[in-house]
């Protein structure tokens, strides 16, 4: 939970601030506060999706298309690229309806949109996000072992 949760929020930091700014053309205190008002709507939607919809759907294919025989590698791999694009197609969606309301050009604006945000997910994910979460994991999971040594 603690992995799909540092994930999410970095996700959802970047692209709510990307798009925003995209938006607005400029950073300013009236921009950030944009993003600070839709930040909450933004991670609530991607925590329940990842968790309740997305992130089976992936573990899924994943487990359909590798083996015992696959590496670590190829299954994170597959599980990055279905998740991200399950989410952008949602998140795209949801992020025009939390920013604009709903309106007559949200379609429109989907399709042109999402297949940029998809790209930049997919690289920050697997360049960047994912990486730093794993190896944030990796110094708790040491912490904890360095803490149960003790201990004993």
């Amino acid at each position: 939970m603690l992995y799909g949760s540092l994930i999410v929020t970095m996700t959802v930091l970047l692209m709510t601030s990307y798009s925003v700014l995209l938006y607005t053309n400029h950073l300013t205190m009236d921009t950030l506060w944009i993003i600070l008002k839709i930040m909450p709507v933004m991670w609530i939607s991607a925590m329940v999706l990842e968790a309740a919809v997305f992130g089976r759907i992936a573990e899924s294919l994943t487990a359909k298309l590798t083996n015992t025989s696959s590496s670590f590698h190829q299954k994170i791999l597959l599980r990055i690229v279905f998740t991200v694009i399950g989410m952008s197609v949602a998140m795209t969606f949801i992020g025009d309806m939390a920013a604009n309301g709903f309106h007559g050009e949200i379609f429109s604006n989907w399709l042109a949109n999402w297949p940029r945000n998809f790209l930049i997910v997919l690289m920050a994910e697997s360049l960047l996000i994912q990486p730093l979460a794993r190896l944030a994991m990796v110094k708790l999971h040491a912490a904890q072992d360095r803490k149960a040594a003790i201990a004993q």
